[in-house]
């Protein structure tokens, strides 16, 4: 997938208030990251597009400092949520850190019917744009997106 197919949200909706969980297994909201452009991705170890995007994603994540953008993979594996960790450390994903979207509520709350989505989170919580199916993070007009968007260059 190219970000071309990025779709804007018009206008853009708030999403301070979308709760997962972090890393540490503790719930969090977009408005814990205020200040940060965030990329939402949402993908499952099951769906093979999303096994074969989160390379990018991590590689994505290398170019930008994590104060100023953050990606944030939501995992929606429920009964496979053990999964999760090794297929990171087997995939070599060191830049990403672990999220779960426990119950799939945050899928609900964001109308995401396919796997992997991916939303463009502004640094005041507001959904930007969105990308239905995998997308290849790391090319220079990726990157290039994201710049605009923290509004500010790389590393």
């Amino acid at each position: 997938g190219h970000v071309a197919a990025m779709l804007p949200a018009d206008p853009p909706r708030s999403l301070k208030s979308l709760a997962f969980n972090g890393p540490d297994g503790k719930p969090m909201t977009i408005a814990d990251h205020s200040g940060r452009t965030l990329l939402v991705n949402l993908w499952a170890t099951w769906c093979a597009p999303c096994v074969k995007e989160m390379p990018s994603l991590d590689r994505l994540q290398a170019e930008f400092t994590k104060d100023r953008f953050l990606i944030v993979p939501l995992s929606i594996d429920g009964p496979s949520k053990p999964r999760v960790a090794p297929f990171y450390r087997d995939q070599k994903l060191d830049q990403l850190g672990i999220y779960f979207d426990k119950g799939r509520k945050t899928m609900q709350g964001l109308d995401v019917t396919l796997l992997p989505t991916s939303i463009l989170v502004d640094a005041h919580g507001r959904e930007l744009c969105r990308i239905e199916g995998d997308a290849d993070w790391d090319m220079p007009e990726s990157i290039a997106l994201m710049e605009a968007a923290i509004g500010k260059t790389r590393r």
